[in-house]
């Protein structure tokens, strides 16, 4: 499984939340708002989710095993210091 394109929106407002990720996996199936997330220990990303029932959030997507999740991690983290790197576009 490759990501073939990343496509980050940088969030300017003040707060935990950096952006929104979507990725493309082996140019085949889309993965929309992963996000993010400036924590404690550092930039991690967040997994799309949904709010159940109980009032806790369920992830709808996600790896199945830590190095898929490192791999997207850091794929992810790399694309989103290059888009920091760019000016921002004018509305």
């Amino acid at each position: 499984m490759q990501i073939t394109d990343v496509r980050v929106r940088k969030i300017t407002k003040e707060g935990k939340m950096k952006a929104v990720v979507s990725i493309t996996l082996d140019d085949e199936f889309v993965v929309h708002d992963i996000k993010v997330i400036e924590g404690e220990k550092g930039l991690f990303i967040a997994m799309p989710s949904k709010k159940a029932t109980d009032g806790e959030y369920r992830d709808i997507a996600h790896p199945i095993n830590s190095s898929t999740r490192e791999n997207l991690q850091k794929v992810i983290l790399e694309s989103y210091e290059k888009a920091l790197e760019e000016p921002e576009e004018a509305i």
